[in-house]
């Protein structure tokens, strides 16, 4: 760690803080047979198939974690959010509302989906739906699983990290909308690049949202609206196996088992059917409100996160992919997001170790 800030997020006399956690992921893709055998076979969940067009994947007594719907996207299309209480959730739909954003009610038949009795739908960035709810349909049924245990609770089932050319408008929104407060910053380079990526959250969890940006020419390399998605087990043994698993099934590996440097998160991160990242981790630290300060780290890992398998092929790829991104305007939902959260100007203290040479393709927190 080498830079402290003085200045911390002031949240409002309202906020709902505390009260948000992330509930589920809706998925779209086309590949369910090679998603079973990733979810189940190879990470460990339990997984529910509900005909041809889904199928939902459990890791605790929640009916849904991961619903993956038939389609073309090949990506995460909706974010799912469980509230405390009707108070919170009633308080989020009127500011949402009182900004000019529509908020969608969902059918009984997509709420059945999802696992939650009731559910409301509005805009977020990046194209990514945003759906609250305040009770879980929970199923009594013993877990058919290779895990022993996924760590959830008043967490939330783990986290996201996306990649953005407007992070300043993408904090805002999830401060307008959740109350999110700044945990802290990464600043790393890869493959030429300048990256700063700062970490969210909405409750204890270090954070729920990661968000990487290039720093300088803003574009976006990564094709996907999510980078990567993580869970974490309980049990390093859990970890471990997942890893192994993973390998001995023959899904691609993006990242090597490693350690972070803000979180100090032991995972690995496994390329998905569907092409983005999925991150298993173990034992990162949770933050403490009275005494948290936002920091600012050098690189990603401690140790290890070493890039799996990347070919010369798969990094033009990701270079065409940011050159497009410079010709398209990325939608961050303007009145939410506001005019942005500008970042700290202090320039960060020299880093205690060397700049990484890994290439684009690498975990964000």
């Amino acid at each position: 760690m080498t830079t402290t800030h003085t200045a911390s997020d002031t949240a409002p006399a309202t906020s709902i803080f505390g009260k948000v956690h992330l509930g589920y992921l809706v998925i779209e893709t086309e590949h369910f047979a090679d998603w079973h055998r990733f979810g189940v076979d190879a990470i460990g969940l339990h997984a529910d198939e509900l005909g041809a067009q889904a199928m939902r994947f459990r890791m605790d007594d929640h009916q849904c974690r991961f619903l993956l719907q038939r389609g073309p996207a090949e990506d995460v299309t909706t974010i799912g959010w469980q509230f405390d209480d009707h108070a919170t959730f009633d308080d989020v739909i009127d500011r949402v509302r009182r900004h000019g954003v529509p908020v969608v009610e969902g059918t009984a038949d997509e709420a059945a989906l999802r696992g939650v009795e009731r559910l409301l739908r509005f805009p977020g960035p990046k194209g990514l739906t945003q759906e609250i709810f305040t009770r879980p349909v929970l199923d009594p049924a013993p877990l058919q699983m290779h895990q022993r245990r996924f760590v959830t609770a008043e967490g939330g089932m783990g986290h996201i990290a996306l990649t953005s050319t407007k992070p300043g408008q993408l904090r805002g929104y999830y401060d307008t909308v959740f109350d999110a407060r700044l945990t802290d910053y990464i600043d790393e380079t890869i493959s030429g690049l300048k990256l700063k990526i700062r970490f969210l959250r909405v409750n204890e969890r270090h954070h729920s949202i990661a968000v990487a940006s290039t720093q300088g020419l803003r574009l976006d390399p990564i094709r996907t609206r999510v980078q990567h998605l993580n869970v974490e087990v309980a049990d390093l043994d859990d970890m471990v196996e997942a890893y192994q698993r993973v390998q001995n099934l023959g899904f691609a590996m993006a990242l090597a088992v490693g350690q972070h440097t803000n979180d100090r998160e032991l995972s690995f991160y496994a390329q998905t059917p569907s092409g983005f990242e999925w991150e298993v981790g173990w034992n990162p630290i949770y933050v403490d409100e009275t005494t948290w300060e936002p920091a600012t780290y050098q690189g990603i890992s401690v140790w290890g996160h070493t890039p799996v398998g990347q070919t010369v092929i798969d990094k033009l790829a990701q270079f065409r992919q940011a050159a497009r991104s410079l010709r398209h305007t990325e939608d961050v939902v303007p009145a939410l997001a506001g005019p942005g959260i500008e970042d700290y100007t202090r320039e960060p203290a020299p880093a205690r170790r060397a700049p990484s040479t890994r290439p684009m393709a690498t975990g964000l927190g």
